[in-house]
């Protein structure tokens, strides 16, 4: 593949839901998505310039922003399921080529369900066509996108520990 600008990526990130029960909201991607068409997954979305631009500046000096990511990614969940969530925290980042070619750097989160029903519905895109709560081993029998599965897993022990 050849990559025109070596230096631009899309920024996404993907953020596990979860429940004290330790159960995680998972979402089917719709089929016309260009990344994983009809796959299982878990909330997520890209950040865009409007996440932050017209919010006020840092105390630190004009064209600064901080938490633009957390930002970006409430404001998807919202979007996608239509729940409020809490503080999320950084599982794993990673990076990848879309089928056309673009870039992409994922900052993939954990954060507890806080309120709201699951509405698919509220997506503008259309882009989530199902969703399920399940717990890590009924994740298993989920067509997941490579890595969802593992990061459930890590999700659980991380939750599992904060148990004892």
């Amino acid at each position: 593949m050849d990559i025109k600008d070596k230096e631009l990526h899309r920024i996404v990130t993907t953020t596990l839901v979860y429940k004290p029960d330790r159960t995680y909201l998972i979402t089917k991607r719709a089929p016309h998505k260009k990344s994983h068409p009809n796959k299982w997954t878990i909330p997520g979305g890209g950040l865009t310039v409007d996440d932050y631009i017209n919010t006020p500046h840092s105390e630190h000096g004009e064209n600064l922003w901080y938490n633009v990511i957390e930002k970006s990614l409430k404001r998807e969940i919202q979007e996608e399921v239509g729940l409020d969530v809490g503080k999320p925290e950084l599982i794993v980042d990673m990076a990848f080529l879309r089928p056309d070619a673009i870039p992409v750097i994922c900052f993939s989160y954990f954060t507890p369900y806080i309120s709201g029903e699951v509405n698919i519905n509220l997506d503008p895109e259309g882009d989530t066509v199902d969703f399920t709560w399940v717990t890590l081993e009924q994740a298993k029998d989920y067509d997941l996108i490579p890595g969802i599965w593992d990061e459930i897993r890590q999700v659980d022990e991380i939750l599992k520990t904060r148990e004892m």
